[in-house]
């Protein structure tokens, strides 16, 4: 397998590819515990850069601490050229249920978890991520996402799970490097915030874009537009389905995530997958 091709897009002041990597299928079952196979978990990440991966995507709750702690075994110490972008704004309990860490103090404390498990002085991007319902004024968590870019510690702002107005508020107050929502061919709902990110020539990086693994009957590899335009093109689902996405802005960026070295290269070749008018027009109505 060669390397991907040099499409690009600048992410907080550094050209990465567009076809980045996602660690959050690394840990175990359900984001919980550790990977099933280790060594196999190692040789994604260790492949995924080999190929030309410089954006990989991850957070200290993802295991927790075991994503992170993955990618530093695999990959420390880093390529130059290497962009991590964690988040911070969730914790996880002892049964790997979901919380919120929306105060300032816990976006600090993620930070600085981050910083020693990634074994780096700075994190290049961290993503402030929006939780359902937070009682936490959201210009509050921007003001202490600053204070902690202006110490160093990070280096870009990005923003995870906001709408139209926390991003345009965001936007009035500081530099945003990049914003993670879910979107893909069939689910459109941040349809606004992407073509706000798209006008401002913005980043944007969907989460799911392969449809949630949390969702058995996928909507997306089952959608018959993409597994015929698929069949047509001689490629997969998958990478249809990504194909699509990189052709909706030059500043999009890809997150696809696997454990699985057979589905790493399918989702970089991804890349090279031309859509003809035809798919477009049978993947614009999905």
């Amino acid at each position: 397998m060669g390397s991907m091709n040099n499409d690009t897009a600048v992410l907080a002041g550094r050209p990465v590819h567009r076809m980045g990597f996602g660690a959050m299928q690394l840990p175990g079952p359900g984001v919980f515990g550790p990977p099933r196979d280790r060594a196999g978990a190692l040789a994604v990440l260790r492949r995924a850069v080999d190929a030309g991966v410089d954006h990989i995507d991850t957070a200290q709750f993802y295991g927790p601490d075991v994503a992170n702690e993955l990618i530093h075994a695999a990959l420390h110490p880093y390529p130059a050229d290497l962009v991590l972008v964690s988040k911070v704004g969730a914790t996880r309990n002892e049964q790997g249920h979901w919380l919120g860490a929306q105060r300032p103090e816990e976006l600090r404390a993620g930070v600085e978890a981050n910083l020693v498990s990634l074994g780096l002085d700075q994190v290049p991007v961290v993503n402030l991520r929006r939780h359902p319902g937070s009682d936490v004024p959201f210009s509050e968590q921007l003001e202490a996402m600053v204070g902690l870019r202006d110490e160093g510690l990070i280096g870009g702002i990005g923003l995870s799970s906001v709408n139209l107005d926390e991003y345009r508020l965001a936007r009035a107050q500081t530099e945003v490097a990049c914003v993670q929502n879910p979107y893909n061919v069939a689910d459109r709902s941040d349809q606004d915030v992407f073509d706000a990110c798209r006008a401002d020539g913005v980043p944007y990086v969907p989460f799911f874009p392969l449809g949630s693994a949390f969702n058995a009957a996928n909507p997306v590899l089952g959608s018959a537009a993409v597994t015929e335009t698929a069949a047509r093109l001689g490629a997969t689902p998958a990478q249809v389905a990504l194909a699509w996405l990189l052709h909706q802005a030059p500043t999009l960026l890809l997150i696809p995530g696997t454990s699985s070295l057979g589905h790493l290269e399918e989702n970089l070749a991804a890349a090279d997958v031309v859509l003809d008018q035809a798919a477009i027009d049978a993947l614009s109505v999905v």
